[in-house]
């Protein structure tokens, strides 16, 4: 999730004592005058590529934030999947989609005063897209969090056996397998297109139910940081849940709906799980087109995301 110029502004980090400053924060335009006429070109230009973030050691400081928050969510979100499918529970999507929103709604509450809490390049791409953060400040934020993605993978590598390894692929995000069949191997999944339908229909469901709150200042201010990150979470629970289940297909891992997490294991274990895997960024890129085209439909007396 993302923070917004004004929404903690005057609340103090009771980590350091100094005013929480939230790094996702909306680009301020800056006028210049020439010759007597205010020029806004060169301003917007650079307030929206924001290339002095690039070396800016508060940024860089706070991508840390993105690095350890994503590692931790991918390594305790694989082990989550590993354990309820391994135990044989009987409603093991149940159980992982409430896990998932707990540790979910946890990194982003320890996350957010330090980078605004993002975790998840469907957000950062979002706020890029709404006008929130330059793109310097995208590009750093999601190579921290594909470096998190892939640090994740190599922690929970390094601790469970060559068999679960195996077996579960480290959790990845797949879109088919191949298992033993009474002709030899046969391949079990969803096909392209229905994955990439599930992936940009819950990455949209996501940024509408709960993103687009977190960017809204007055509800942020009005519910308070920690329900926000809650909800968030709740929401992104829901839609583990309703993408393991709509389909109920062996194979199948669910909606990503976080490419950073799929990219770590892709990465680190190779094999299947780079079939298909484009779907799991092209699905969340066209999600977040949406909802950029979306935010610009609203009136721009009811949309407190841009001012």
């Amino acid at each position: 999730m993302a923070s917004h110029v004004g929404v903690v502004g005057d609340e103090e980090n009771v980590y350091s004592g100094n005013r929480i400053q939230p790094f996702a924060s909306t680009p301020v335009l800056e006028e210049t005058s020439v010759g007597g006429k205010k020029q806004k070109g060169s301003s917007t230009v650079r307030s929206i590529l924001g290339l002095e973030e690039f070396f800016s050691l508060t940024i860089w400081r706070a991508s840390v934030a993105e690095v350890i928050g994503t590692a931790v969510l991918v390594f305790a979100l694989d082990t989550i999947v590993i354990s309820t499918i391994q135990t044989e529970t009987k409603m093991p999507n149940l159980i992982l989609s409430c896990l998932a929103a707990i540790i979910i709604a946890i990194l982003l509450i320890a996350t957010y005063p330090i980078s605004g809490g993002h975790i998840n390049p469907i957000v950062t791409f979002a706020a890029f897209l709404t006008g929130l953060i330059p793109v310097s400040r995208t590009i750093i934020y999601i190579l921290a969090q594909c470096v998190g993605g892939i640090l994740g993978a190599l922690a929970l590598k390094a601790v469970v056996n060559s068999s679960i390894e195996s077996t579960f692929s480290l959790a990845g995000c797949t879109l088919t397998v191949v298992a033993p069949g009474k002709d030899g191997p046969t391949v079990i999944g969803v096909g392209i297109a229905q994955a990439l339908w599930l992936e940009t229909i819950c990455g949209f469901v996501f940024l509408f139910a709960s993103v687009l709150m977190a960017f809204d200042h007055r509800q942020v201010k009005a519910l308070g940081r920690v329900t926000v990150c809650v909800i968030v979470g709740i929401v992104l629970g829901l839609l583990v849940f309703v993408s393991t289940t709509v389909t109920a297909t062996k194979g199948y891992a669910g909606a990503g709906l976080n490419p950073a997490r799929c990219l770590g294991p892709a990465i680190v274990r190779g094999g299947h799980l780079w079939t298909g895997h484009w779907v799991f960024w092209v699905g969340p890129a066209f999600s977040c087109l949406t909802f950029a085209v979306y935010t610009r439909l609203i009136p721009s007396q009811l949309l407190h995301t841009i001012e």
